[in-house]
């Protein structure tokens, strides 16, 4: 089976994606869209935090996700 960050190789950049990678102590989430991939680093971004880089060695799970919902109107 292959590993998180080589499933993520095979994705085309603009997929939406999440990662799951270490941190410190814990882990942590990044979903977004994949804008850049190579052998140590993926980039993917997000709404939150913008361009976060996510060294591959770090990943734990990745997949493609579903693009998110539309945003509701504002109710005044």
């Amino acid at each position: 089976m292959d590993s998180p960050a080589h499933q993520l190789l095979r994705l085309p950049v603009g997929t939406r994606v999440v990662v799951r990678y270490r941190i410190g102590d814990g882990l942590t989430d990044a979903l977004g869209d994949l804008i850049q991939i190579d052998e140590q680093t993926c980039t993917v971004r997000t709404r939150r935090h913008g361009d976060v880089v996510v060294p591959l060695q770090l990943v734990t799970a990745a997949k493609p996700v579903p693009p998110p919902p539309p945003r509701r109107p504002r109710r005044f």
